[in-house]
């Protein structure tokens, strides 16, 4: 077995009011691919901004030996001059740069000030050989896909002669499709001799790629695994990451959908959307649902199905061209021409993307909480701020946001508890119907559960959840029925005691030429 070729020993690092790593101790082998596993919050960025000088020598306690040297980064710089190289989850690209640019940009082809571009065109072609991509150097980042994107951080770090490689969720805003082709990869740069560490919530690529997992918890290392070991399960690695055991991993469900009779909540019939620029195009074509008060109705589709996009046209028309169709409530029609419109007859949409479309990321936590509904915690026109941050400290005990105060931005904390702000925000504007589009996205199997739960109360409670996911296992877990969608059609109408991963598999897969709805 090879020896270590990364050891950090006891560190701790603290920002003001918050330990975030607290005696952490991380051994990585030579030549291995090395997961780090844990919570939200648990401290695994943060433990990886500390190695790879992010977090500056002297901002933290404890050692780090890298190939058997004591090492002191004093920046991101120092550290890759080392061969360790970091890609964050927020891809560090510029759009408007070609690929060849990106991949050398701070570490220029350059003499004399001037950067030689037959050196920067061949070394850069060889390096993105070395990923898989085909892509002339010259072509713009701003003009590939994401799944690209993150190869071409690959591609820059193996312009930089790198021995340690990090991955920050690396596949958090992939397709199956390009997740798989960036583990093999990963996999590939193994057999080459590079190491690599590895963060990820998605305990199956975990199993695929990793040779060891070490589980951190509320900034603590855990303990160290072997994934290959038969011992070494999924509810094994989610009990260290939680600290308990997770006989379910979803709450246990009693259905409260009102009677069969009742109208609807929420009824969208015959709803037909046109692409925003290809208007020949339907990206959502004669579609009809409905979901009662009570009740959690799932959609269920492939990339590219049209399910974001029913749900973004219906909330204010804030995707594409309407072509048709109408939206009931409480069986009488209803305008949701703008998001406004939307909110005032009570429909709430909780994003896909948090970070972009969901959250004022630079702002509070009770600010961004308050703004769908100002008007609760005002006085002749004028905020409240005493009520304000009552509101935010209800929603902070009620929803478990872990932070030290309401006033802190949003943008510091993790991804969990910021989509914990993001439903917040939603309940506090008291809507009948939520829409909820990848509720839980990138977030832990532990943040998960919690938010399993506030769902399931909601339900309870009266309101009508439409919970759209590309996971067929939450899917089954959350729903009392589930429709089916692919290219932009309504494909089937799946009832929880019917619902299995194959049946809504061959559903949303099915010929979408057949206009006949399977129930």
């Amino acid at each position: 077995m090879a020896g270590p070729v990364l050891e950090m020993r006891s560190i701790v690092k603290t920002f003001p009011g918050v330990t975030a790593l607290s005696d952490v101790t991380l051994t990585v082998r030579q030549g291995e691919v090395h997961a780090i596993c844990g919570e939200n919050g648990a401290g695994k960025s943060t433990l990886m901004k500390v190695l790879s000088g992010v977090h500056p020598h002297g901002s933290y306690e404890g050692e780090i030996l890298f190939e058997g040297d004591v090492c002191a980064f004093r920046d991101i710089r120092a550290s890759e001059q080392r061969g360790i190289v970091i890609i964050h989850q927020e891809l560090a690209l510029v759009p408007f740069l070609s690929l060849a640019e990106n991949i050398f940009l701070g570490n220029e082809h350059a003499s004399r000030g001037f950067i030689n571009w037959r050196d920067t065109l061949r070394h850069a072609t060889e390096v993105l050989r070395r990923v898989g991509l085909t892509d002339h150097p010259e072509t713009r980042i701003s003009d590939i896909g994401v799944g690209k994107q993150q190869l071409v951080e690959i591609a820059k770090a193996l312009s930089k002669k790198v021995k340690l490689l990090i991955l920050d969720e690396p596949t958090a805003a992939l397709n199956d499709e390009d997740s798989g082709k960036l583990l093999d990869l990963i996999l590939e740069l193994k057999n080459q001799g590079i190491t690599s560490i590895i963060i990820s919530h998605k305990l199956n690529e975990i199993r695929r790629v990793a040779d060891s997992v070490t589980i951190l918890r509320d900034g603590r290392s855990i303990e160290t695994l072997d994934v290959k070991a038969p011992e070494t399960t999924e509810d094994r690695i989610i009990s260290g990451m939680v600290g308990r055991d997770l006989d379910h991993r979803f709450p246990d469900r009693t259905p409260h959908a009102a009677e069969p009779d009742a109208a609807p909540a929420l009824e969208i019939r015959n709803w037909t959307v046109r692409h925003p620029i290809d208007q020949q195009r339907k990206v959502v074509d004669d579609v009809s649902i409905h979901v009662r008060r009570g009740e959690i109705v799932g959609i269920a589709g492939l990339m590219g199905a049209g399910r974001t996009e029913l749900a973004m046209s219906v909330f204010g028309r804030t995707y594409g061209r309407h072509a048709g169709g109408t939206v009931l409530k409480d069986g009488e029609e209803i305008r949701t021409r703008t998001v406004a419109e939307a909110v005032r007859h009570g429909i709430a949409y909780v994003t896909e993307d948090r970070k972009h479309y969901g959250l004022n990321l630079m702002d509070t936590i009770n600010r961004n909480i308050s703004l769908t509904a100002l008007h609760k915690v005002a006085r002749r026109g004028v905020v409240d701020e005493h009520e304000e941050r009552q509101v935010a400290e209800g929603f902070r005990t009620s929803m478990n946001i872990k932070a030290p105060t309401v006033f802190e931005p949003v943008g510091k904390l993790s991804g969990g508890n910021q989509q914990k702000v993001v439903l917040s925000k939603w309940i506090f504007a008291g809507p009948d119907v939520l829409i909820l589009d990848e509720p839980t996205r990138g977030i832990d199997v532990g943040a998960k559960y919690e938010i399993y739960t506030v769902i399931d109360r909601l339900a309870a409670e009266g309101k009508a959840v439409v919970f759209i996911s590309s996971e067929l296992p939450e899917l089954l877990g959350m729903c009392d029925r589930i429709y089916t969608m692919a290219a932009g059609r309504l494909t089937g109408e799946v009832p929880r005691a019917e619902a299995t991963q194959e049946v809504l598999m061959r559903r949303m897969t099915k010929d979408t030429q057949d206009k006949e709805v399977t129930r």
